[in-house]
């Protein structure tokens, strides 16, 4: 029971870390304004505005910056080397590519399934051809074993009167 206490404690005091840590990026960015863009990008929840030359909190409600709080050619995020409209476009392409290839691996791998069914179809084919012929090879022996053991008692394989056409 102690240890449940101790538990609860610990996830509030992590919570009220992480509402206090929020707190404090929104004070560092907005205080970083008239600094480089490399001391604003610091903090991974600042976002770098060249035109401006203002570090601003990243808006994450909105996914993308507004062109109104920043243009995306000019918006600064993670390195101060790559713009937005660089990111989204490198990214979608990238996206485009993986989509495609995933398309291309799913198709040949459907044409190659196609053909491992003709393979598995002859395969088939030949394990029928196999037990056919061992079905015929059996019946031989059978045959061959039913006349033996009719010439053995004198039965004759022709027709069942033919005992009584040659007296003996």
């Amino acid at each position: 029971m102690n240890m449940n206490l101790e538990i609860r404690i610990s996830l509030f005091l992590l919570v009220c870390g992480l509402s206090s840590t929020l707190a404090q990026t929104n004070i560092t960015c907005e205080s970083k304004t008239k600094t480089t863009c490399e001391e604003c990008l610091t903090n991974t929840s600042c976002l770098w505005c060249i035109s401006s030359k203002s570090c601003m909190t990243y808006p994450y409600s909105t996914i993308l910056p507004s062109n109104s709080l920043c243009p995306l050619n000019d918006a600064r995020w993670g390195q101060c080397t790559i713009n937005f409209q660089t990111l989204i476009i490198t990214l979608s392409v990238l996206g485009v590519i993986i989509i495609i290839a995933f398309f291309i691996c799913l198709f040949s791998c459907c044409k190659c399934e196609n053909c491992g069914n003709s393979i598995k179809e002859n395969k088939m084919q030949r394990k029928a051809e196999k037990r056919t012929s061992a079905q015929e090879q059996r019946r031989a022996d059978m045959m061959a074993r039913h006349d033996e053991i009719r010439q053995k008692y004198g039965l004759s394989r022709g027709s069942a009167y033919a005992k009584f056409d040659n007296p003996a």
